[in-house]
């Protein structure tokens, strides 16, 4: 049996369903559990140092987010998302963020929108220095905050749900050549609109965001099919 994954620290404050939900949460982002890939109750606990019921729970919540499937007899499996599944994905999400960004030109405070305008230069700075890890961290904050501007809780609930069953693909995606810089100009293109508080232009740009970025994710994945079946070669 291959180990894989490290022992949780036990001295964590959240409870420990959350921790290991969050390890191997972590672990099918970064690849190590990898899609297709059977994940055994028994063999998790024993990598994770704790008992089967945590990773038991953790693993039904990681199939209300999209990242395990659960096979009657057969098995729990890490999800392998199809072109089928990204575009069912992004009809939403495309939607969902449109009417975001559309709220937030409404409803977004001075003191957000600065925020908003920070977080785009300090962006720009992570990509000349090519921080990919920094830059993922603060274009998660970026989105956010957008998406705290609308002041529409539940809206913004729905929206994490679906970027959750997306985030494993995001630095992938976003490392593909030019799409940095690209990104860039997009999200300047949404905040320039809400600052105006033209609510048609925001959505119109969140529209054009999310279009490309589903056109980066399909490319990306499309790449690293061929790597796979290079190795395998």
């Amino acid at each position: 049996m291959e180990h894989k994954l490290s022992p949780i620290k036990l001295d964590s404050y959240q409870p420990l369903r959350e921790v290991v939900c969050e390890t191997l949460r972590d672990a099918i982002r970064k690849g190590t559990l990898k899609p297709g890939e059977r994940l055994m109750e028994i063999q998790l606990a024993e990598e994770l140092g704790v008992s089967r019921t945590p990773v038991r729970e953790a693993i039904r919540k990681l199939e209300l987010e999209g990242y395990v499937i659960m096979m009657p007899r057969r098995g729990t499996y890490v999800a392998n998302l199809s072109i089928r599944d990204v575009n069912e994905v992004f009809e939403i999400r495309t939607s969902l963020d449109s009417l975001a960004s559309g709220l937030a030109a409404e409803r977004i405070t001075d003191e957000e929108l600065e925020r908003l305008q920070r977080l785009l230069v300090a962006i720009g700075g992570y990509i000349e220095a090519n921080d990919m890890e920094k830059i993922v961290e603060t274009d998660t904050e970026f989105h956010d905050l957008l998406y705290q501007a609308s002041r529409n809780s539940r809206l913004v609930g729905i929206i994490f749900n679906l970027r959750e069953q997306l985030t494993r693909f995001r630095s992938t995606s976003m490392a593909f050549p030019g799409r940095l810089k690209a990104t860039l100009e997009e999200h300047r293109r949404i905040v320039d609109a809400i600052a105006q508080g033209d609510v048609a232009e925001a959505q119109a740009a969140a529209e054009y965001h999310m279009e490309k970025s589903e056109q980066t994710l399909l490319q990306s994945m499309e790449a690293l099919k061929q790597q796979r079946e290079k190795k395998e070669k």
